[in-house]
């Protein structure tokens, strides 16, 4: 297997386990969201593996959203527009997948780990999982498929107050509108994850 620098990759009894490690809130930067995209080839061309977690490392978060370092670094337009287009890029290849792809969501899910989550097929969350685009703080909106992705879970209207807001939502309420399939207690996501996948 390939050596990345912010993510682990494993392989159990066929399914593929993509672990986010970007201390302390693997938010993605550059290199995160390239690692990201060389893992999920590595795997998906793997004939031995038939599904794929995506999770994140730790207990704080599962991705908080994009490196607030790296979007201040941004020097104009050509910078931003290449960071957009490269998620864009990734988290399509990942909802176009023909294996099945579950977000193994083991806490906090904001901006662009919100927009990972459901870019993936199917989403298992921790009761103590929180999601939400709050870019709108930021005078941003979503750039990796959230403005999309969000209304076709969720509903217009939901959709549009929480990316008008930058309101967070709870597992249970995420689980509640469609935006997860299965909220369980926070040590059991990875198994509960496997447990779909092997099905």
């Amino acid at each position: 297997m390939g050596e990345y620098k912010y993510m682990k990759v494993s392989i159990e009894e066929r399914i593929a386990i993509l672990t986010i490690d970007h201390p302390p809130a693997n938010a993605f930067n550059t290199e995160t969201m390239e690692d990201l995209n060389a893992a999920f080839d590595e795997v998906s061309k793997n004939p031995e593996v038939k599904a794929i977690i995506i999770t994140g490392a730790g207990q704080f978060a599962f991705v908080a959203g994009a490196d607030i370092s790296m979007i201040i670094a941004l020097k104009g337009h050509d910078d931003a527009k290449a960071v957009v287009v490269k998620g864009q890029q990734v988290f399509s290849k990942i909802e176009a997948s023909p294996k099945p792809v579950i977000a193994a969501i083991n806490a906090v899910c904001l901006g662009g780990g919100n927009e990972l989550a459901m870019a993936c097929h199917m989403r298992i969350a921790s009761d103590r999982a929180r999601f939400g685009q709050p870019e709108i703080g930021l005078g941003l909106i979503p750039g990796w498929g959230g403005t999309q992705r969000f209304p076709r879970y969720i509903g217009k209207g939901k959709a549009f107050e929480l990316l008008l807001t930058g309101d967070m939502i709870t597992a249970q309420e995420a689980a509640r509108i469609g935006l997860v399939n299965k909220v369980v207690p926070a040590g059991d996501v990875i198994k509960e994850a496997k447990g779909l996948a092997k099905k």
